[in-house]
Formats: structure tokens, C-alpha cells, sequence
């Protein structure tokens, strides 16, 4: 039980670690941050029963609605619609960086929870593997769909097209994450590099998100004092 737990675990405090710590600026506070870890975490169980009935009712079991509708749309649905709800009334959510931490959050809230029941129903063999693809990917659509919600959030323009690209990108990504895994014989040979151009996008996200919080300590000069 305590390797389940130790390698179910430490893929998410190293991936959490790493974004937070790209933060340049201003880091969010760890209570803040865990509590929408939990709500992550929380989703896990509702979406599982719900997908559960759709495989025993047969309905919806085709891969590209499968992947598409009851993993993709389904699972980033309910990450986005939470984080709207409620990590969006943060008074600590003041930059566009933030939305990154807390779409990480909440993505690998979701992660580890899925991440520690698979490992301890199929076994901690599988641990190494999970870390670099499920979990990893999880915690990458939550950088894109928290950047996109921190536009929304820190910027005044095209807030409502910011709002629907932090539901559709994650979605189409996701679902074609899933997808792959199921109906390409040889998954590794493409899902690697998906992962990789994953990896480059969302980066991309975080030096944009770093760049503007850059821009706004220029700006504004008497918070400069802040971060030295």
C-alpha cells in the first residue's frame, strides 16, 4: 500500500512543484492551492459513476465518442465548470500566471486520485508509465485551460472567446489523447509525440502567462519591491 501511494503520489508533487515554481512573480498560497487540488480530487468519484453507467447501459461505447464525449468533454467539463464557479472568486487569482497554478491544481487533484485507484487495481508496475502519459497529461491541459481562464480573468478583451477556448482546446486534446490510446495498435510511437508537442504548447502558455506578469511589473514599478 505504501509504494501505491508513494508512486501514485509523487508524479503530481513533482509536476505541481515544477509549474509552481515557474511562477516568476507572485506565487499563490499553498492553502489555496491545495484546497483546489481537493475539488480536483472530489470530481474523480461523481464522473467515474456516471461513466461507469454509460459502459454498463452500452450506450456511447463507440472510441470516438468514447474518447471524445464521456472522457474528453466529460472529464474537462466539470474541471472548467468548477474552476468557473469557484477558484474564479479567488482574491488571490490576480494574474493571468495564476489561472496556470490553478488549472494544474485541479487537474492533478483529478489525476492522482484516478491515477492511485488504477495503480492499486492493476499495480504499482504500471506507476512509471501512468506518470509520464495520464498524469502528465492531465496536469497539461490544465495549463492550457487555466491559461486561457487567466485571460479571461486578468484581460478585458474577448473574455467570453478566452472562456470557450479554456473548455474546447482541453476537450479536443483530450480527447484525442484517448483516442490514440484506443485505436492506434502501436500507441507509444504516436502518443509520444503527442506528449512532446503537448509539452511545447503548454510551455508556450507559461512563458506567455511569465511575459505578461513581466509587462505588468514594469508597469507598474512600487510592486517591484515585491518580488526582490
Amino acid at each position: 500500500m505504501f509504494a501505491v501511494l508513494s508512486a501514485g503520489i509523487a508524479p503530481t508533487l513533482a509536476l505541481m512543484s515544477f509549474f509552481y515554481l515557474k511562477d516568476r512573480f507572485y506565487s499563490e498560497p499553498l492553502t489555496t492551492v491545495f484546497r483546489t487540488f481537493m475539488y480536483g480530487a472530489l470530481l474523480v468519484f461523481p464522473l467515474m459513476f456516471i461513466q461507469y453507467a454509460f459502459a454498463e447501459e452500452g450506450i456511447g461505447q463507440a472510441p470516438l465518442i468514447r474518447s471524445f464525449l464521456l472522457t474528453g468533454l466529460m472529464e474537462e467539463f466539470f474541471k472548467w465548470f468548477i474552476f468557473l464557479y469557484t477558484v474564479y472568486k479567488y482574491t488571490d487569482f490576480d494574474s493571468l500566471y495564476d489561472g496556470i497554478i490553478y488549472g494544474v491544481a485541479i487537474s492533478l487533484g483529478f489525476a492522482t486520485v484516478e491515477n492511485l485507484l488504477y495503480l492499486l487495481a492493476h499495480g504499482v508496475e504500471y506507476a512509471f508509465g501512468r506518470a509520464l502519459f495520464p498524469v502528465s497529461s492531465h496536469a497539461l491541459f490544465g495549463v492550457i485551460m487555466g491559461y486561457y481562464l487567466g485571460r479571461a480573468k486578468c484581460l478585458t478583451k474577448k473574455i467570453k472567446s478566452a472562456h470557450l477556448s479554456a473548455l474546447l482546446i482541453p476537450v479536443s486534446l483530450h480527447g484525442l489523447y484517448d483516442f490514440i490510446l484506443e485505436t492506434v495498435p502501436s500507441w507509444i510511437y504516436v502518443l509520444t509525440p503527442f506528449m512532446i508537442l503537448l509539452w511545447a504548447f503548454a510551455l508556450r502558455k507559461v512563458k506567455l502567462a511569465n511575459q505578461h506578469a513581466l509587462k505588468n511589473v514594469i508597469v507598474l514599478p512600487e510592486k517591484k519591491s515585491q518580488i526582490q
